[in-house]
């Protein structure tokens, strides 16, 4: 060992706030407090894939909901964001459970009826990773690392000590952990999870179409799990949308396996061809369906947050949106009490404002899953039945919107 590491290691860095993990959440969680004043260092052991052809990059989508947008327009970075977003103007919900894929229950949500603004904005995952670092490498006070992970945690009540996979050393008043389902910083604190498999997968990639989206977003059901539809902005002159496409495990490798052609018949048969035929726009990726969420969001001088605090399927653009209502009610109690950060009090406050609703959330996304694989016909009838009948109560109608923003 070298003067200068025994240096490093008897003297670590410091800083405000340590960020694990550089995905679409950490990288927010860095800007967002940064742009609040606070000292921060995000580390992440793999470099952000910035380019949407290039190997790696991540085809999903996330949609700003309503709260999720105005928390980004608060710090600085929707600014750059909106003109490459694609509004949500429109739920809708289509009920293809019959003996054929084709429509025969289909339910407009829309925005107008609760809002002057659209539900949403979506915006692909690698867009959004280059422009919250375009936006963090304006920010002094943050410092963006990747290629070094955390690996090892030691706390004490007033600080903790992370140990990085490339031998340094980092002291911070708090550990914010957004370093995904397998967190090591969730592990490291001892905290528990509770896993739910569904042998499920979904494809994620992109289509062009003939037909306009119209800015509707439009979900699918029939059996295996929706298939979605969420509006982007046009591609290469055509109308164009990100596609996540939950089926059982087997048949989602079945049908990555499948050549471009083949794959293009089954999508659009499997969309009804509500938007003509739809071609391939992008490489497709696949990924397993879980659910999962953590005990507790807190450990002594650490917060989980993202999918280091709870994974739900992708349905209505809840993933990213519970997220960033974690990283909302961080910054509040950070900022109404910064000599406080990272503290007992602080952490205890966060574990009690989030665990609840996520909990709710969680176990509402579970049904609405469980609902959406069903295969017998008789339950896809009942299912049907069921959303005709939500739909048709206008306070219900009105008050599942207000819940799917997560505004009251």
């Amino acid at each position: 060992m070298t003067k200068r590491d025994n240096a490093e290691r008897n003297n670590p860095e410091s800083c405000d706030i340590l960020v694990s993990g550089g995905g679409v959440a950490g990288l927010t969680a860095a800007a967002t407090f940064g742009a609040a004043g606070f000292k921060v260092i995000c580390v992440d052991p793999t470099p952000p894939v910035t380019e949407r052809d290039a190997a790696g990059s991540d085809l999903r989508t996330t949609a700003f909901l309503q709260p999720a947008q105005e928390l980004l327009q608060r710090f600085g970075i929707w600014d750059a964001l909106a003109e490459h977003a694609a509004p949500l103007q429109v739920m809708r919900i289509v009920d293809a459970g019959g003996a054929e894929p084709t429509p025969r229950v289909v339910k407009d949500f829309n925005a107008s009826d609760i809002s002057e603004k659209p539900f949403g904005w979506n915006l692909p995952n690698w867009l959004l990773r280059r422009e919250l670092l375009k936006r963090i490498q304006t920010l002094p006070n943050v410092d963006f690392r990747a290629g070094a992970g955390t690996s090892a945690l030691f706390t004490r009540t007033n600080e903790a000590r992370v140990t990085l996979s490339d031998g340094r050393e980092v002291r911070a008043k708090l550990v914010v952990a957004c370093d995904g389902r397998s967190s090591p910083m969730r592990e490291a604190a001892g905290i528990p999870v509770k896993t739910t498999r569904y042998g499920q997968k979904a494809l994620a990639f992109a289509v062009t179409h003939p037909v306009p989206h119209d800015n509707v977003s439009t979900e699918i059901h029939r059996s295996g799990g929706p298939f979605t539809l969420v509006p982007l902005p046009d591609y290469n002159g055509q109308p164009s949308s990100a596609v996540v496409w939950m089926e059982r495990g087997p048949r989602a490798e079945d049908l990555l396996a499948l050549e471009p052609a083949d794959f293009e018949a089954e999508m659009t048969r499997r969309s009804c061809g509500l938007f003509g035929d739809l071609t391939l726009a992008s490489r497709r990726s696949i990924w397993p369906i879980i659910s999962q969420s953590a005990a507790r969001l807190d450990g002594e001088r650490v917060a989980l947050m993202a999918e280091a605090a709870h994974v739900v399927p992708p349905i209505g653009a809840q993933g990213l949106n519970m997220s960033l209502g974690d990283l909302r009610c961080l910054l509040d109690l950070a900022e109404a009490r910064p000599e406080g950060l990272g503290d007992a009090t602080m952490l205890s406050a966060y574990h009690k404002a989030r665990h609840n609703e996520i909990m709710l959330r969680v176990k509402g996304i579970d049904l609405l899953n469980r609902t959406s694989m069903l295969t017998p016909r008789p339950l896809r009838d009942l299912r049907a039945m069921g959303l005709n009948a939500l739909y048709s109560l206008a306070p219900v109608r009105r008050t599942l919107m207000q819940m799917g923003l997560g505004v009251k």
